[in-house]
């Protein structure tokens, strides 16, 4: 079941109270928690995932409460609605394993840092193989910001992850982008993205052409003196 947590002042279409915080579309019509037999439950705020999957599963009834985030133009979850008896039982559930779910909480934590060290050095690597003039550090540092775990960055990609020379490649043109060239400066100036890019986009690549590898020049074949 789903409830709507409502921007707008809705009245209930059944008993016309309002305005409603939380709603439930039936036909199309707003109604309240009450005239939707949900007005025995209580509500769960997101953040606790044990908790909330402990307490949905000993609830006999549940709605998932959305929002609608207008930015991104998408209904996004606040939480749900339980049985206050499922909840209680769930938050003495959670507390007498706290301790065991913490310790779990930190080993992940441990594994997932190390993970990413070794992520960020293959890349780093990946990066110097592709551009072995580029410095050693800047080539850190782009690897570095590029792999941020949840950042949503070309390195946290799924090609990315696999050190796809495209998305490598994307990684070190955004830092060129952004460091070596106006691009900022210019959208601060309010001239639009594709604009901004098209304007540094020559700068980018000469820098990118001094990281690349040397060309080797073609060897000349030596002729023999002629024969006296």
């Amino acid at each position: 079941m789903l409830v709507i947590e409502s921007r707008r002042h809705h009245r209930c279409t059944a008993c016309d109270r309002g305005p409603l915080k939380h709603v439930v579309l039936e036909s199309g019509s707003p109604r309240c928690l009450d005239c939707s037999d949900l007005g025995h439950l209580v509500f769960l705020p997101r953040g606790d995932t044990a908790l909330t999957r402990r307490a949905r599963a000993g609830s006999s009834l549940s709605a998932v409460v959305v929002r609608f985030n207008r930015r991104r133009r998408r209904y996004e979850r606040q939480g749900v609605f339980v049985e206050e008896r499922a909840l209680a039982a769930a938050e003495a559930a959670c507390l007498a394993d706290g301790e065991a779910r913490a310790r779990r909480r930190a080993r992940d934590a441990e594994r997932r840092a190390a993970e990413d060290v070794r992520f960020t050095a293959a890349m780093a690597q990946e990066i110097l193989r592709l551009f072995p003039r580029c410095p050693a550090a800047r080539a850190r540092d782009i690897a570095e910001h590029a792999s941020v775990r949840g950042s949503g960055r070309v390195g946290r990609s799924a090609a990315g992850r696999a050190l796809d020379e495209a998305a490598v490649t994307a990684a070190v043109r955004a830092s060129v982008r952004h460091l070596d060239t106006e691009y900022d400066a210019l959208l601060m100036a309010r001239v639009p993205h594709n604009r901004a890019r098209a304007r540094v986009a020559a700068a980018i690549d000469a820098v990118l052409a001094s990281w690349a590898p040397e060309e080797v020049p073609s060897r000349v074949s030596e002729r023999l003196p002629p024969a006296a």
